[in-house]
């Protein structure tokens, strides 16, 4: 899965994707309604590949956290955000077992979850290629 290029900004509804940078701002898209909008060095984003969820040994990248959430839904759309609090933690439980509950919180939940269901609807989920070893010739 890559999510590269793709970022959270805040106040904003959504991820979006950045299209080209300027020399004082950004263009980004919009994953749900494809609109354009510039945004300045001092608007507050954040890049996917930057965000980590913490576990009880490490932190674990996000786009580890996805990987886990396609295996387990073959790649389709999981849990909505807006379940109950208990169904989001129970399911976070199988995706993540050792995530660290004291540092987070279920709004860091619901978005994981909203933003994985945002980059299903845009086609941007697969799972990783295996590797093949290639075997010498004897």
């Amino acid at each position: 899965m890559n999510i590269e290029g793709i970022i959270h900004i805040s106040g904003k509804p959504g991820l979006h994707k950045i299209i080209s940078q300027g020399k004082n701002s950004v263009i980004v898209e919009s994953l749900i309604d494809k609109k354009r909008i510039s945004i300045y060095p001092n608007t507050p984003a954040n890049s996917l590949e930057e965000i980590g969820i913490y576990t009880y040994d490490d932190t674990i990248p996000l786009v580890d956290v996805f990987t886990n959430i396609a295996k387990k839904t073959i790649c389709k759309e999981c849990i909505s955000h807006k379940e109950n609090k208990n169904n989001l933690e129970l399911y976070f439980r199988e995706i993540l077992p050792d995530y660290d509950e004291d540092r987070v919180y279920i709004s860091d939940i619901k978005k994981v979850f909203q933003w994985y269901n945002s980059l299903c609807t845009a086609g941007l989920v697969e799972l990783p290629k295996e590797e093949k070893s290639i075997k010498p010739k004897k």
